[in-house]
């Protein structure tokens, strides 16, 4: 089933003319509305009128998300505070967070992209969704509830926590769909473990992961503890939240909703764009948002792109699962580490757990170490100290060949690592203190 088979399936050449007109319509409404992005318009000598096609995006500037935090609360807003219907916050680390504004045509524009999105997953009207992800200021939750409710679902809306509550909802009404983290699914695989609920019996038949990067390694996993089919959904607050790209059944890369949020991926030393299927940062720009209009925001994602027709029927084009992050990777001794390129060796390794973190810190002379603590199976762990140093040596070259880097690796034992009912804290970088 395809939601919106007229968006979904238009040839390029109507694509074109759709993202076109959308974005002239935009360039005026930010120019008509946004003192800030009148400002930058300005001052790169651009007005309106030179925004003819969608191929002129490339003479408008980039928004990034400093920009968000340095003009907080409120002034990227293109309507009045008394037009904006919902506000959502994301947190931060540094400085203000950001504040993402919803007129009432953004709230139905969600709706209608994360239905669509459930539908590429294989959800049907009458389905019956539980939704884990967290409710409030967090777009996860309520982005899902709206877009279920647009498909016709029955929603449960779990939020995130009280685990067990969830395996027991899971066997008394269930459900069809999980929507949550990919972390969290494993965490509750694994409190269905020691609790002996049937997993395989009863388990979810499909599920919508997102929120965080997790690997092709990690679906395998899910999908094994769970008997389900394990989607990738993407999105991010300051667009829209999720909803923004989706996979479908044939898993061949995230369709975007491109006559409704325009994809660049550029490279992001140099900016120019890359060509079709090279890797490269993220760049989007909302088409018919109203509430907070962003022009080609950087997303610090990166992804290669692919503009040819999909097997399921969708002409949209298809980003890759996020490759990394050009601001959460690691450098550690001039290369560039992400945590997905680890995951993927963890769980290629028989006997290792699907929780990990890794620490970096400065050693003596200023050399940067890379350690990698990993959970062991309780069934592999060993009181010999000689067979946990071969283990660790042994994962240690795996990780060095791909990463190029020697590291140090630490097994410890069965939950040892903290768990999380959201995104997974895989990152203890000691450098700064």
């Amino acid at each position: 089933m395809i939601f919106n088979e007229k968006a979904e399936c238009m040839d390029v050449s109507s694509l074109a003319d759709v993202q076109s007109e959308r974005l002239k319509r935009t360039v005026k409404t930010v120019w008509e509305q946004s003192p800030f992005y009148r400002g930058k318009l300005n001052g790169m000598g651009v007005s309106c009128g030179d925004i003819r096609s969608i191929e002129d995006i490339v003479k408008l500037p980039f928004t990034v998300k400093d920009d968000l935090r340095e003009h907080y609360p409120f002034d990227l807003f293109a309507r009045p505070l008394r037009d904006i219907r919902e506000l959502h916050v994301t947190s931060g680390t540094t400085g203000n967070p950001i504040v993402v504004g919803y007129s009432q045509e953004d709230i139905d524009l969600w709706s209608e992209v994360i239905a669509r999105s459930l539908c590429c997953a294989g959800a049907l009207p009458g389905d019956m969704i539980q939704v884990a992800y967290g409710y409030g200021l967090f777009t996860g939750g309520l982005g899902l509830h709206y877009g279920s409710l647009k498909l016709g679902l029955t929603v449960i809306p779990c939020s995130s926590g009280q685990t067990k509550r969830q395996l027991r909802i899971l066997q008394d009404f269930k459900p069809r769909v999980l929507a949550c983290t990919p972390s969290y699914a494993l965490y509750m695989a694994e409190v269905a473990r020691e609790t002996g609920f049937p997993a395989q019996e009863l388990g979810w038949k499909i599920g919508i992961f997102g929120a965080e990067p997790w690997s092709e390694a990690m679906r395998k996993e899910i999908e094994q503890q769970w008997g389900m089919s394990a989607i990738d959904i993407y999105g991010l607050s300051e667009i829209i939240g999720p909803g923004v790209a989706c996979e479908c059944h044939c898993k061949k890369g995230l369709h975007i909703a491109a006559d409704v949020f325009y994809p660049e991926v550029i490279d992001p030393k140099t900016l120019k764009q890359v060509p079709a299927s090279c890797p490269g940062e993220l760049v989007l720009t909302p088409l018919t948002k109203t509430g907070m209009p962003l022009i080609r925001y950087r997303t610090r994602d990166i992804v290669n792109i692919d503009y040819t027709p999909c097997a399921c029927g969708r002409t949209s084009p298809r980003i890759s699962k996020i490759l990394g992050r050009t601001d959460d990777m690691i450098i550690v001794r001039g290369i560039n580490v992400f945590p997905s390129q680890i995951e993927e060796v963890l769980l290629a390794v028989e006997g290792t757990e699907p929780h990990y973190q890794l620490v970096v810190e400065r050693g003596k002379g200023g050399l940067d170490t890379l350690e990698v603590l990993v959970e062991l199976k309780e069934s592999f762990f060993s009181d010999e100290i000689k067979y946990l140093q071969n283990f660790e040596q042994r994962i240690s070259r795996e990780i060095e060949s791909v990463l190029g880097i020697g590291v140090k690796v630490r097994l410890v034992e069965p939950k040892t690592i903290e768990r999380s009912e959201g995104k997974a804290k895989r990152i203890i970088d000691k450098r700064s203190l």
